[in-house]
């Protein structure tokens, strides 16, 4: 697999990554086996770009990922996240997900769930509102000082905060949303990463499952999906956002490829510093997500597939109300 610089100062990594969350939570039923073999084969395909955090499951995650790296530690490149303290995560009465003392109990926990030495890129999942960013990166820094982490990475993260952490030490990436229905990080988010030199993680690039065009109404998920709570797949919204799916399905014929190749396809063509991390525990589909990296769409394709998907014409907001004030912060 192709593989390009993570940011000005980043390490090497794949054009694409394996984000690892819907292996344990949120979405379908886990199967360890089949996650594990499907990380497995990720390496052998030269995808070693594993993203995990220690709130996916409460640390189950990172532990399903230990269980995969084990005795493969140096095929694998590990980022992982702490401080998104509502979905997961253990905070001691006093603290909470930003604080200083708690950025280096979270760190020692993922070092021993993970079974390393060193966090390759170790990120903040959520900013912390009651706790300045330079006091969360600074303690951040310590850790790589200490040996303990190699590169700093920030979640979901508002413009300024970005500016203000990369002052502190230098942010090597920013994991963010970014797919052909959620484009609202090309106004602010993405020319800041651009201009400070930081590298780009974007995370459900394929619409948590909706531009693999297979997810065509709430039915076709379990009823414990965590998608069911989002605006996004609710059965009024849904309706209108497959509307968006012909230009995908059109261009997906054109070239006998997958939808999901071709959305990956689009945001590959938005910049080398853009590296998506769409989410799979099957091997299958694994496949066929690397394979997008070789799909070349032509100029008037991708054209074609940014009108159809103007910034904001998605119907529904991309999390539930109560996680969107967590956002951007």
């Amino acid at each position: 697999m192709q593989k390009t610089r993570l940011g000005a100062r980043g390490p090497d990594v794949p054009v694409l990554g394996l984000g690892c969350m819907g292996m344990s939570i949120s979405y379908g039923e886990p199967d360890d086996a089949e996650s594990i073999a499907t990380m497995h084969r990720a390496f052998e395909l030269g995808c070693n770009l594993l993203v995990t955090s220690d709130a996916y499951g409460s640390g189950v995650n990172e532990s399903l990922v230990a269980r995969a790296i084990k005795g493969r530690r140096n095929q694998a490149l590990i980022a992982t996240k702490f401080g998104n303290v509502g979905l997961g995560g253990d905070v001691p009465e006093g603290l909470s997900g930003g604080h200083p003392d708690y950025v280096a109990l979270a760190c020692e926990r993922s070092l021993q769930r993970l079974g390393v030495d060193v966090i390759d890129i170790y990120g903040l999942h959520r900013v912390d509102a009651t706790v300045p960013i330079e006091d969360t990166v600074g303690a951040m820094k310590r850790l790589v000082e200490q040996g303990k982490v190699r590169y700093l990475a920030l979640s979901e993260a508002g413009a300024q905060t970005i500016r203000r952490a990369h002052r502190v030490h230098p942010i090597a990436a920013v994991e963010t949303e970014y797919s052909l229905w959620s484009r609202d990080v090309e106004t602010e988010i993405l020319p800041v990463c651009r201009e400070l030199g930081i590298g780009y993680m974007a995370y459900a690039p394929l619409g948590r499952g909706f531009l693999t065009a297979t997810i065509k109404s709430v039915d076709a998920l379990i009823a414990n999906d965590r998608r069911r709570e989002h605006p996004r797949f609710l059965p009024e919204n849904i309706n209108k956002n497959n509307n968006l799916l012909n230009a995908i399905e059109a261009v997906a014929s054109a070239h006998q490829a997958t939808p999901a190749q071709v959305a990956l396809s689009w945001l590959l063509a938005q910049g080398r510093d853009i590296v998506p991390i769409p989410g799979t525990k099957r091997r299958r589909y694994l496949e066929q997500n690397l394979a997008a990296a070789e799909l070349q769409l032509t100029a008037a394709e991708l054209a074609q597939l940014s009108v159809a998907f103007p910034p904001g014409v998605t119907a529904g907001t991309r999390y539930p109300e109560k996680q969107l004030k967590a956002l951007g912060i």
